[in-house]
């Protein structure tokens, strides 16, 4: 499941995204917009500052934009940023492979094999969205 952190995340920068270049929204703006606690919303924008993806001005007319264009920045990486990995199991993970203890043979396994499968999937659609272009609906088969 998505946290509600990642989901503040993501509508946060979504949000910045429509803001015109060299404009900045102040948290308190961002929050009301998003619907996210004021304090909670202000550690997101700070880890997101940390990692890059926001720049901030102090000030009156200060606040925060994004340090890169919107078209970069994927759906994929914030859930990464603040989930963690896509795929449901260790074993089925990219970016933190580990093999489950009770699994004697990982190529071999079924239940891997479809993990990997569903992570492939959920990251064709996660990564191929931007905070700049989301996806249209996909159609449920």
């Amino acid at each position: 499941m998505l946290s509600q952190r990642a989901k503040y995340t993501i509508r946060a920068m979504q949000e910045l995204a429509k803001a015109p270049a060299g404009e900045t929204l102040q948290a308190g703006e961002l929050a009301e917009r998003i619907k996210a606690p004021l304090h909670f919303l202000e550690g997101i924008l700070l880890e997101l500052r940390r990692e890059g993806l926001l720049i901030s001005r102090r000030g009156r007319s200060g606040g925060y934009a994004l340090a890169k264009p919107a078209d970069l920045i994927s759906i994929a990486d914030l859930i990464r940023l603040v989930d963690g990995p896509l795929a449901l199991t260790t074993c089925a993970s990219r970016t933190a492979y580990a093999e489950c203890e009770d699994c004697p043979t990982p190529e071999d396994c079924q239940l891997r094999n479809i993990l990997v499968s569903a992570r492939d999937a959920v990251a064709r659609v996660l990564e191929g969205a931007t905070i700049a272009r989301p996806i249209p609906n996909l159609p449920v088969t």
